[in-house]
């Protein structure tokens, strides 16, 4: 009862004024009448109250989101599915659910006639233009009576995740390199002869088949250990984005940074669906969620696509460098750069050499900052390091940079380093 009084909303602490002073009136004045106005005033919010806190319902939700994985600008849908499983009938629900301000307002609905077995489905949508992982939920429920003096307040704990990944252009097919460099645990083994002993085997990754699981293997050592012999040979490729702050320009959704990061979504997403095994590299490092795996495209892609959706800009100074070791050696590379300085063209060459074959979307940063300001970026930078390099612009438009990029791959040997576009900003060998 302490609580339900407590909910009383500006209506019913106004009939409660209302019926005091209606019943002190009376008693000074000696207007029996109104004395039995005022308890009538003063009683309907005191017992409306007291039916509201005797009230034993027992809401139960179940949030779904679909797609949970969507790219920005798309919609998505939530469903909302409430019943009430108490034995007596409560007053108005009240609902509202939080969200994320960048998915929009906050949905409010109104829902009555809750009884015994009562359900109702809610359906509402979400809509955000940036990228990232969201949560949405909880929801806040608010019981009232249909008079509307009185409110008890609830809410369920439950959230339910929402990522929203960078936006991705279709690339038309160029000549990339790189095809079938696998090594490492990609290079195929044969064991016509011998024993069990024989077979070579590895630790077990996120990904690999279970019927591959080496059980005398995984006795001996403790944990899950499968073969390597029966993995073929596959496409690789290495997909570097720089996200150091102090390589790119702007701020939020205009900024150079979420130019390179929608350029690397859909480098990602044209990889995989051309069979390469993709896997993510930045600023800090190799992405532990996008390991190279033996895995379909669809498969493939998701993971690269929530790890870009959470990226974030980062202020070391230098590009870490672990990722390039001698076991990944080969394979086709493409990175996404801003901005080059001078201590980070040791690490540019080392790249190039690391890679069978080293192409790279250059954004010219300065256009960011001071539109109509164009010089070419690292572009030029990244040719004399051996990369086919093309300079992106902020009004340049990805499919033909890209395809640019394979015309002068295509044009020229490997050995040149020259430019190969009439714009030579655009592309350089």
């Amino acid at each position: 009862m302490r609580e339900a009084l407590a909910g009383l909303t500006v209506r019913g602490r106004s009939f409660v004024a209302a019926g005091l002073t209606a019943i002190v009136c009376a008693v000074v004045l000696g207007q029996e009448s109104l004395t039995r106005v005022g308890v009538l005033v003063l009683a309907l919010p005191l017992v409306t109250a007291a039916l509201l806190s005797r009230s034993r319902y027992r809401l139960a939700l179940v949030r779904t989101v679909t797609p949970r994985l969507v790219a920005a600008g798309q919609p998505a849908r939530v469903n909302l599915t409430l019943t009430n499983e108490g034995r007596t009938p409560s007053g108005v629900l009240l609902l509202e659910d939080h969200v994320p301000y960048v998915l929009g307002t906050r949905p409010r609905f109104v829902l009555d006639g809750i009884g015994q077995g009562w359900r109702r489905h809610v359906t509402y949508q979400v809509r955000s233009d940036v990228r990232g992982r969201f949560e949405i939920g909880p929801m806040t429920v608010r019981v009232g009576d249909p008079f509307g003096l009185v409110e008890l307040g609830r809410s369920f704990h439950t959230t339910v995740p929402l990522t929203v990944t960078p936006r991705t252009v279709p690339l038309p097919s160029i000549p990339l390199g790189g095809a079938w460099d696998g090594t490492g645990d990609n290079r195929p083994r044969a064991f016509a002869t011998g024993s069990a002993e024989d077979v070579t085997v590895r630790e077990y990754r996120l990904g690999d088949d279970l019927r591959r699981v080496h059980w005398r293997s995984s006795a001996r050592v403790g944990e899950l250990m499968v073969r390597r012999e029966e993995q073929p040979w596959q496409s690789r490729a290495t997909l570097f984005l720089d996200t150091r702050l102090r390589a790119h320009r702007g701020q939020g959704v205009a900024s150079s940074l979420e130019a390179a990061v929608s350029t690397a979504a859909s480098v990602a997403v044209h990889l995989s669906q051309r069979g390469y095994s993709v896997r993510l590299v930045t600023a800090t490092g190799e992405d532990p969620s996008s390991a190279w795996h033996l895995r379909e495209a669809g498969v493939n892609t998701a993971p690269l696509l929530e790890a870009l959706a959470v990226v974030q800009p980062v202020h070391q100074p230098l590009l870490d460098t672990s990722w390039l070791t001698d076991a990944g050696h080969g394979g086709l590379t493409i990175g996404v750069f801003g901005s080059i300085e001078a201590t980070d063209v040791p690490v540019v060459r080392r790249m190039q050499l690391h890679a069978g074959s080293a192409l790279a979307v250059a954004l010219d940063v300065d256009a960011w900052s001071a539109p109509g300001r164009a010089d070419g970026g690292s572009a030029p930078v990244l040719a004399q390091q051996g990369w086919r390099a093309a300079s992106l612009g902020p009004r340049d438009r990805l499919d033909n940079v890209w395809q640019e990029l394979g015309r002068s791959s295509a044009t020229l040997p490997r050995s040149s380093a020259s430019v190969v576009s009439s714009t030579p900003r655009r592309v350089v060998r």
